[in-house]
């Protein structure tokens, strides 16, 4: 199966595991939105507790990106951002493994990961349509999440990100020649918590910088209460 449409579910001891490979050179097109909303769909209907794994970019051993892909029709456009949101509102957790070259639809994927695992090759680029950086919700994904004066460059330019600075800003939370070790430590860390428990959580961060103290107030609140009835049921057990 060819990158960008690799999907499946896989019996992994303690786990259950949906496995998605973007290279970020591909071309957008339905086929690679239609893999990530299988993914989404596969997550939504595991009767256990799934891990979705992300394996993106291009690794040194399969050569250079080639040219600048073109820019897709904007429908395109419209339904991968909605299928990347619905990777962010997952029921489970997500992780990434990046390798390479990471750009284009790669990067824009490694976004949307709860946990993000780079090798020291690994180099982080904005999608370039026909030569210049894409300005799609990848601008407001990485301004959301590192602030703009971290993202001014690679916005404006292009300017390719070393994986030192990757790691030292935050896109990525480790680096690793052995990524299999530090993905089994990650899934481990996070199956403190149900993936249901995990999505809450990553929506109050990702509503964070568009909410007020008084409307945010509630919603944690909220949250908070869902985790003590649930602690309370734990150990009424």
């Amino acid at each position: 199966m060819s990158p960008g449409n690799t999907h499946h579910m896989m019996a992994v001891p303690g786990f259950t595991e949906a496995r998605l490979t973007i290279t970020g050179t591909e071309q957008l097109t339905a086929g690679l939105i239609d893999a990530v909303d299988s993914l989404c769909a596969r997550v939504e209907a595991a009767a256990d507790e799934p891990v979705v794994v992300l394996r993106l970019g291009l690794p040194a051993a399969d050569g250079e990106p080639g040219p600048p892909t073109a820019p897709a029709a904007i429908h395109l456009v419209a339904r991968w951002e909605r299928a990347l949101r619905r990777l962010e509102r997952a029921g489970a957790a997500t992780f990434a493994i990046a390798e390479g070259w990471c750009g284009g639809t790669a990067l824009e994927a490694l976004l949307s990961c709860d946990y993000r695992i780079g090798t020291p090759d690994l180099r982080l680029a904005p999608l370039m349509a026909s030569g210049e950086p894409w300005p799609g919700v990848i601008v407001h994904r990485l301004a959301g999440q590192l602030g703009t004066a971290q993202v001014r460059r690679l916005v404006l330019f292009g300017a390719e990100l070393p994986v030192s600075r990757a790691l030292e800003v935050g896109l990525v939370d480790e680096i690793t020649d052995d990524t299999a070790t530090a993905l089994t430590a990650a899934v481990a860390l996070a199956r403190r918590l149900s993936g249901p428990e995990v999505a809450i959580r990553r929506r109050l961060l990702l509503e964070a910088g568009s909410t007020s103290f008084e409307e945010a107030l509630g919603v944690h609140l909220a949250a908070c209460d869902r985790s003590l009835r649930r602690l309370q049921a734990t150990d009424a057990l």
